[in-house]
């Protein structure tokens, strides 16, 4: 299927992973400090140049700057403290709502919606039955006078005049096409508070009503205030930055809450001398930009113009449902089918998965709705292009049918094999089909197989047996932490390790020895005795 929405929301999935399929990881690394009294410090300037997170990309000169470090008299040069406002968000729309409630509570889309339905209908409360929240599809940040008079009567009672600015917080909506028929998304009845609603809400729905519930008093609260100091620390060569935070007045934060978490920094001075407690050269690997989670697509829906308030969960829905996208640890990842259609209607409906075409389009409806445009007009210019886009498709647009290659042989004729989706779900077949006829049914056992033969192809050998099942080769591996070795018969053997093993063993425990380059050579050593042995060539 395909759709003004779901097409350009799909097309913008399958373009984010296309990135990261293109994506090549650049080793970086960098010189971390640990002072004395757990300062956490970053080297920011050496040798008078400025290092940022790409600077050192030679392991060699890391080496060197590391030697450089050490040893060394540290001195505080300078202390940066700076006060900032945290302002606080706006009340809700359907958007930052499933975003929010995303990232703090863990719903998808459909669930917070489905939970705001409730909410808006009507609940048991304290008064009888009522609906506890406005409507919950809307893009206005509007509300209405009685409320903001409400709420700022309850901010001076429960927290006092510091907290209530000197006049009511007003804002305004930024996103493309609103059309603000509605207000924001808030409580009905400040009196039905979090604390009474949870004798009458089960747990989602009080997760819910608690978060759009703070958020409207949020925005009428005063902003918090917090100091961010920085301290450089440095010798002859060096120079170290350590980062602190604390919070000085609370502010909005007293009734939303704080994402960040405080790091406040002992009483230091300009001339005090540090000691180095640890310092060590780390390894780290760019990494691709990552897949949209739910909240993301929604916000990033929102950003272009794309959809309204009522499309954003019944659009992941279709993606879902139809599988062209899974959803993996919150992840949304396109299939195989979801680039096909994505190319197909590239090249022959370009309009559908233009985010911009629906942009427009968007507005094109606004302006329907306000009497600006003539519908049968605006229906006309778009519907005979697209009829004949449509015909011309159906005789130029050749059947997908979409494989996945298994990188075996066809016992038969010597073809490659690949998973198929027939009637009655996936099976593996010959691609010489129908010169050659074989196939079977697909096992989830054989489906892991191969996945893990695609895995060993990427990871590099070292021809090293696993000490762990004697039976797979220690493979080099990466992760966001950097290199590692594992077996590679994973799953079915789970070794992992830092540091590459040998095929020797402790002569005093029979652990296996790894390998660990130091700046005097390389050596062999057992991580459980400790025993450290001088490598031969």
């Amino acid at each position: 299927s395909a759709g003004r929405v779901q097409s350009a929301a799909l097309k913008i999935i399958v373009d984010r992973e296309k990135e990261i399929r293109a994506f090549v990881p650049l080793e970086y690394f960098s010189i971390d400090m640990i002072f004395q009294k757990d300062l956490d410090a970053e080297l920011v300037e050496f040798d008078k140049a400025k290092i940022e997170k790409l600077t050192i990309t030679n392991k060699d000169r890391a080496k060197l700057i590391l030697e450089a470090c050490k040893n060394e008299a540290y001195t505080i040069s300078d202390i940066e403290s700076k006060e900032r406002k945290i302002v606080p968000p706006p009340p809700f729309m359907t958007s930052t709502l499933q975003q929010s409630a995303s990232n703090r509570l863990g719903f998808n889309p459909k669930k917070t919606m489905m939970i705001a339905q409730k909410l808006y209908e009507g609940v048991n409360t304290h008064e009888g039955v009522m609906g506890v929240i406005t409507y919950m599809r809307t893009d206005s940040l509007n509300l209405a006078k009685e409320a903001i008079e409400n709420a700022r009567k309850f901010i001076q009672a429960n927290f006092g005049k510091d907290y209530l600015p000197s006049k009511a917080n007003v804002y305004t909506t930024k996103a493309k096409g609103a059309q603000e028929a509605h207000e924001a998304i808030r409580p009905t009845n400040l009196s039905f508070t979090p604390e009474i609603a949870s004798k009458f809400l089960d747990k989602d729905e009080l997760k819910l009503y608690t978060l759009i519930y703070n958020r409207f008093l949020a925005c009428q609260i005063n902003p918090a205030i917090s100091q961010t100091q920085n301290v450089f620390v440095k010798n002859d060569r060096a120079v170290f930055k350590i980062s602190g935070r604390k919070i000085l007045f609370d502010g909005y934060y007293k009734v939303y809450g704080d994402m960040d978490k405080d790091k406040i920094l002992p009483n230091l001075k300009i001339g005090e001398n540090l000691k180095v407690q640890n310092l060590e050269m780390n390894s780290h690997f760019t990494e691709p930009p990552s897949r949209y989670s739910e909240a993301g697509l929604v916000k990033k829906l929102e950003s272009l113009g794309i959809g309204r308030p009522s499309t954003y969960a019944p659009t992941i829905s279709i993606l879902t449902s139809r599988d062209y996208v899974k959803i993996d640890k919150k992840q949304l990842i396109p299939s195989e089918v979801a680039f096909n259609v994505t190319e197909v209607l590239e090249k022959n409906f370009s309009d559908i998965v233009d985010s911009k075409f629906t942009s427009n389009l968007e507005n094109t409806l606004d302006e329907i709705a306000e009497d600006k445009a003539d519908w049968q007009e605006t229906l006309k210019e778009f519907y005979y292009p697209f009829m004949r886009k449509i015909e011309e498709g159906k005789t130029k647009i050749a059947s997908q049918k979409t494989v996945t290659k298994l990188g075996e042989s066809c016992p038969d004729c010597g073809g490659e094999l690949a998973i198929r989706k027939g009637r009655f779900g996936e099976f593996v077949a010959c691609l010489n089909f129908p010169k050659c006829k074989y196939s079977r049914n697909l096992k989830s056992e054989s489906k892991n197989e191969s996945e893990n033969t695609a895995a060993k192809a990427k990871a590099n050998g070292t021809g090293i047996t696993c000490p762990s099942c004697q039976k797979g080769e220690i493979v080099e591996r990466f992760s966001k932490r950097g290199k590692f070795y594992g077996c590679s018969a994973y799953p079915k053997c789970n070794f992992i390790s830092k540091y590459k093993p040998s095929e020797e063993k402790c002569e005093e425990c029979g652990e296996t020895l790894v390998i660990k380059e130091l700046k005097k050579g390389t050596f062999l050593e057992c991580l459980k005795c400790k025993i450290k042995k001088e490598m031969k060539d």
